[in-house]
Formats: structure tokens, sequence, C-alpha cells
């Protein structure tokens, strides 16, 4: 009798991104390998982009008229070839009785009750928009003690910086950060997704964009919750 099918993300992983591509016009593959997604996704979608870290051409693996090449995430990401889906702003979210965030020995912020530690970044396409309908999910999100929200309790919130959610770990052993936007578009993102949430009522500290940050917390549960919009 054959053993059991290896793990394989070809075989595991891509039907489920194939199936939200469904009905776009456009899509983008970050970080594309060996093109086999790209192929894949083409069947269903007439224009798409795939680009990787690893100089390689990918053209070759997609019939036309699909895009595809080599390029960094901002020219991928521009122009006619801005797909109608990726994964936008992303957020890990953790219930803690206490959190602070450290810089050069200098505590930048802090909060010293229960509230939320949230780990926010942003990709290429994310909008103020993005930045606004996260702050709301992350506001009422009802994990706080007695199943209700920040919103419920006027629980406060640290807010720290964190392109690194945006690591794409499937080549190699060294994480790419292509998904990752840039300082020049992630930042005044963060800087959005703060002022959404004190426009709201919620007291919200933070750490220092691009800054090495020392972040401590308690989580409290522990509960940490992942969210894509």
């Amino acid at each position: 009798m054959a053993g059991p099918t290896p793990w394989n993300h070809n075989l595991h992983d891509h039907h489920l991104v194939l199936n939200e591509a469904a009905g776009c016009a456009t899509a983008l593959d970050a970080g594309c390998g060996d093109g086999l997604l790209a192929r894949d996704l083409h069947r269903q979608v007439p224009d798409v982009t795939a680009y990787t870290d690893v100089r390689r051409t990918v053209t070759a693996e997609l019939p036309p008229p699909a895009t595809a090449g080599c390029c960094s995430g901002a020219t991928a990401c521009s122009g006619a070839n801005r797909p109608d889906k990726i994964a936008a702003m992303r957020a890990v979210v953790q219930r803690v009785t206490s959190a602070s965030v450290t810089v050069a020995g200098e505590v930048v912020g802090s909060i010293a009750e229960p509230g939320l530690l949230v780990l926010v970044g942003a990709t290429h396409d994310d909008t103020a928009a993005t930045a606004e309908a996260l702050a709301d999910k992350v506001w009422n999100l009802r994990i706080m003690a007695g199943e209700r929200s920040c919103a419920d309790l006027a629980a406060p919130l640290l807010v720290v910086s964190q392109f690194t959610l945006y690591a794409d770990t499937r080549k190699g052993r060294r994480p790419s950060w292509n998904a990752a936007a840039p300082a020049a578009v992630s930042e005044p993102l963060i800087d959005a997704f703060v002022e959404a949430l004190r426009t709201r009522g919620a007291r919200v500290e933070t750490g220092r964009f691009g800054a090495m940050m020392a972040v401590a917390s308690v989580n409290d549960g522990p509960m940490t919750i992942c969210l894509d919009l």
C-alpha cells in the first residue's frame, strides 16, 4: 500500500488562492518561485503579474496575454498591473494586561491596564480607507473580558508597526519581504490607522516607526488573533 502523499504547497495551498481569485480581472503572485501558481491563475484571470526576489524569467511559463516579470514589489503593484485582490493591511492582535515599547533604552509607548497590543503592517495597494476599516475592526473586536471590545470598555491599545507580518517563507530559509509596502507607503498608513482609532475615542500608545524596538507584553489568556482585510 502506498504511503501518505508528502506535503506539497502546489497541491495543498494553490486551490485556496485560485478560489479567492475567481472573477478577478488581474492578479499578482508575489514570490512566484517556479511560476506554477501564476500559470494556474492565468487559466481563470486574464492579466497575471508574477515576481520573485530571485532573478528569473517567468513570462515564458505563462501563455499570452499575461504579464510577468522579475521586479520590485513597488513596480509590480503599480499602474495597469495593480491587482484586484491581494492580502491587505494585516494585524496581529494580542489581549494583554500590560505592554510597552522601548527604543534605545527609552520607553516610547506603554499601557498598564487590560487592553490590546496591535502589531500592524501594510502592503503595496493599501489606502487610508483600508486603515480606517482595520481600525474599526480592531476597536470593535470582542476579545476582551466578557466577550466585550475595547470600544465597550474604553480599553487602551498599543500599536506597533511590523512589516515582518508579510514574510514569505515558502522558498529557502531566508524570508522575503516583497509583499510589505515600503516606508513611504506604510508609515502614513500606520499613522492613519492610529488616527482612525483615536477618532473613535480610543486611547492609543505607539511604537516608533522604523526604529529597532524592544516590545514587552503580558498576554492575557493567551489570546492572539490574526486579522487580514
